[in-house]
């Protein structure tokens, strides 16, 4: 017959296998984000900006199997449960994809082509954003 502690290291060993331990530890820790979001001030609601960003991240994070990172990152920064519709989040970024690129997240296409851009200058004119910043020694 089985010791308690063989059957606690099945368990955990079954767990670590299926992945379920990773997932139940990342909810963990994005539960006790939450808890203590709830004692800070109110989180401001999502801008489109962010709303976008964090669904490229989110993207590229599920692509590469960082599923634990995805749920935290979903859970602290008040994206919605439901991705977006790719090509949703496509039509708003103004990217136009062929067959291949519909195979890797849309941030890999966009690092793409600025890594592949045949601009004379070889920069991109970045310009300022709606998005207005209030963290110290920034004017808004």
């Amino acid at each position: 017959m089985a010791t308690i502690s063989e059957l606690k290291n099945a368990v955990r060993e079954t767990l670590e296998s299926r992945g379920v331990l990773g997932q139940l530890r990342a909810r963990i820790r994005a539960e006790v984000f939450s808890a203590l979001d709830e004692r800070r001030d109110a989180r401001p609601s999502l801008s489109r900006e962010n709303l976008l960003i964090n669904e490229l991240i989110r993207e590229y994070l599920e692509f590469n199997k960082y599923r634990n990172t995805a749920s935290v990152l979903t859970a602290e920064s008040g994206q919605p449960e439901i991705p977006l519709d790719r090509q949703f989040l496509a039509t708003e970024l103004r990217v136009s994809e062929d067959t291949s690129s519909k195979s890797v997240p849309l941030l890999y296409g966009l690092v793409s082509h600025f890594l592949n851009s045949s601009d004379s200058r070889g920069k991109v004119l970045l310009r300022g954003t709606a998005v207005s910043i209030s963290a110290p020694g920034h004017d808004s």
